[in-house]
C-alpha cells in the first residue's frame, strides 16, 4: 500500500481504483487547520487529476473523523469563509467522480460538513454526529446549511442545526444521514468495499448519471427530465451503453 503526506496532517494514497484520504491529526480529534485544510484541498486536487481514480473515500480513522474546524487557527480559516474552496479547503468544490465518507468516532461541526460533502456516508456504530458549532456561536459555513437539507429534509436538518444535538449512528441510519452502519473499526473497509463495486461499473454512464441528479436539484420537474435527457443521450452516443448492450446479449450479467 504506497502512502503519500504521510509526515504532514494527512495521509492519503491508492488501493487499485479507490484514492483514501486520511485527516491524521488525532491528537486533536482530527481538526482541520489552516496547514490541513490545505492539504486537503492538495489531496483532492490529485484524485481529481489521477485518470485511473475512480471513487475516493475520506476518512478520519477507526478512533475519529473529525471534529470540524481547529477553533485555535480561525484565524488562519477566515479568509476561506469567502473563497471558492472554502474554510476546510475543498466544501465548495464539485468533484466529477464519486466520493465516500467512512465515519468513526465524533463528526462534528466541520466533520459533519465534510462528510455531508462526500455522495454516501458509511458510519461504524461508534459514530456521533451533530453541529457542536452551535455551542460556540461558530456558524457552518462549509455547506452544512445547504447539504444537510439536501440529504434528511428541511425539518430534520433545523433539528440538527438549532438544537446542535448528539445523533448516534443508529438516529442517523434512520434519517437517511448516512447509507449503512457496520461494526466498531469497519467503516474504511465498508467504504472500500463499496468504492470498488462503484468503480467496477462504466464509468462515463456512471458519472453522467451522478451529474444529473447534482444538475437537477432545486429544479423543477421538467427542467430536470430535460438535464437527465441531455446528459444521457451524451452516454448513448459514446458506444458505452451499445458495448454494455452487446456483452449483456453474450451472456454478461
Amino acid at each position: 500500500m504506497a502512502t503519500t503526506g504521510t509526515d504532514g496532517p494527512i495521509r492519503t494514497w491508492r488501493e487499485g481504483p479507490v484514492r483514501i484520504v486520511r485527516i491524521d491529526r488525532p491528537r486533536v480529534r482530527n481538526a482541520v487547520d489552516r496547514e490541513t485544510a490545505l492539504a486537503l484541498g492538495a489531496a483532492w486536487d490529485l484524485f481529481e487529476r489521477e485518470a485511473d481514480s475512480r471513487v475516493a473515500v475520506l476518512t478520519g480513522g477507526d478512533e475519529v473523523f473529525s471534529a470540524g474546524a481547529d477553533l485555535t487557527d480561525l484565524e488562519g480559516l477566515a479568509p476561506g469563509v469567502e473563497g471558492e474552496d472554502g474554510p476546510l479547503g475543498f466544501t465548495r468544490r464539485s468533484m466529477s467522480k464519486p466520493t465516500i465518507a467512512a465515519v468513526a468516532g465524533w463528526c462534528l461541526a466541520g466533520g459533519l460538513e465534510m462528510a455531508c460533502w462526500c455522495d454516501l456516508r458509511i458510519a461504524d456504530e461508534t459514530a456521533v454526529f451533530g453541529c457542536f458549532e452551535r455551542r460556540f456561536g461558530v456558524p457552518l459555513v462549509d455547506g452544512g446549511t445547504q447539504r444537510l437539507p439536501r440529504i434528511v429534509g428541511l425539518g430534520r436538518a433545523l433539528d440538527l442545526i438549532l438544537t446542535g444535538r448528539a445523533v448516534d449512528a443508529r438516529e442517523a441510519l434512520a434519517l437517511g444521514l448516512v447509507t449503512e452502519v457496520v461494526p466498531a473499526g469497519r467503516s474504511l473497509e465498508r467504504a472500500l468495499e463499496l468504492a470498488r463495486a462503484i468503480a467496477a461499473f462504466p464509468q462515463l454512464c456512471l458519472r453522467s448519471d451522478r451529474r444529473a441528479v447534482y444538475e437537477g436539484l432545486g429544479r423543477d420537474l421538467a427542467e430536470g427530465l430535460r438535464i437527465e435527457a441531455r446528459r444521457g443521450a451524451e452516454v448513448l452516443a459514446s458506444g458505452e451503453a451499445e458495448a454494455g448492450a452487446r456483452a449483456f446479449r453474450e451472456g454478461k450479467r
